[in-house]
């Protein structure tokens, strides 16, 4: 009599072991490529590779439409009250610039995080749109700037088709930007593309948003009055917070808070700014209530903070 057969027994689809090993592929070039910790840039422009060897604390970091493509290793990014995690079979799309606070959870020597940074170009995102099809009746409803997927073979090919083009740097200046349209159809084409689609098309009202976002972005330091932004949107104060809040997951003053605080810990970082200096560069009129925020928000006076970022930086590079 025949055993009967477990159902653990079934067979693993052709296309889990395709993603399984194409990530394995794409890892070992990146890891190949990137030496350093942190962001290698390389001769592709708007293309980097990222690479971080240890766990680390909690670090703020402003996030620019792009494209992040893990392949090993697992991340933390909070945006606003929201939190993505990622690890090697995820993309993260970000459509919007955003405050953040990230952290690497799982890393060793042995095996790194790595992924792949693309910067997107909205006038890109646009041509492609005016040119293919998309069905765009659900974007206005959720559009986010910042979507977590489950990276596709698709992704993964075009993406290392793209790394390998800097065995041939002499293909790069035409190949490189054919490859960088795929991409950004296959991800206009995934689950999170509604959220791309609802940035770049004109008219809807997250891509007016998405001008506010902008303008904040820009001018952070100065006074915020909202129904100047809502104008600028050309919507009502209380649609634009709604709107606002779905895409950023946070309130106009609330980006511009943590906005300023990410600055400031920047200059004070790497220009060796003081905190009081700090605080008023990026707007406050008040260093108490600078002090004040930068504790709640990073959990730690500014000086003290900026210390134990130091000594953590120096850390990692000894490692």
């Amino acid at each position: 009599m025949k055993a009967p057969k477990h159902k653990d027994a079934r067979p693993v689809p052709s296309t889990a072991i395709s993603v399984v090993e194409m990530r394995k592929e794409l890892a070992h070039k990146i890891a190949n490529r990137a030496i350093a910790e942190g962001v290698t840039p390389t001769d592709i422009p708007g293309l980097g590779l990222s690479r971080r060897s240890v766990p680390s604390a909690c670090a703020s970091a402003a996030y620019e439409p792009s494209l992040i493509v893990f392949v090993q290793g697992q991340k933390r990014i909070n945006v606003g009250k929201t939190t993505f995690v990622c690890d090697g079979s995820n993309f993260i799309l970000t459509s919007v610039d955003l405050p953040v606070v990230s952290q690497v959870i799982s890393a060793t020597e042995k095996e790194p995080m790595l992924g792949l940074v693309l910067k997107l170009e909205m006038p890109l995102v646009r041509e492609i749109l005016s040119q293919q099809e998309f069905h765009l009746r659900e974007e206005s409803a959720d559009a986010r700037g910042m979507a977590v997927g489950v990276t596709s073979v698709e992704l993964l090919s075009a993406c290392t088709r793209l790394l390998d083009l800097l065995d041939t740097p002499q293909d790069i200046p035409f190949l490189s930007s054919l490859i960088q349209r795929e991409i950004v159809f296959r991800l206009l084409r995934s689950p999170q593309g509604k959220h791309l689609r609802a940035i770049a098309t004109l008219g809807e009202q997250s891509h007016r948003t998405s001008k506010a976002v902008e303008w904040l972005r820009t001018n952070y330091a100065k006074p915020l009055r909202v129904e100047q932004l809502a104008t600028m949107a050309r919507m009502g104060v209380s649609t634009l917070h709604h709107q606002f809040r779905s895409l950023t997951a946070m309130s106009p003053l609330q980006y511009q808070k943590q906005l300023r605080l990410h600055v400031a810990r920047e200059r004070m970082l790497n220009d060796g700014l003081d905190a009081a200096s700090a605080a008023f560069e990026v707007g406050y009129e008040s260093a108490s209530q600078f002090n004040r925020e930068y504790g709640r928000f990073f959990g730690q006076p500014p000086m003290r903070d900026v210390r134990a970022r130091r000594r953590a930086i120096a850390a990692t590079s000894r490692n």
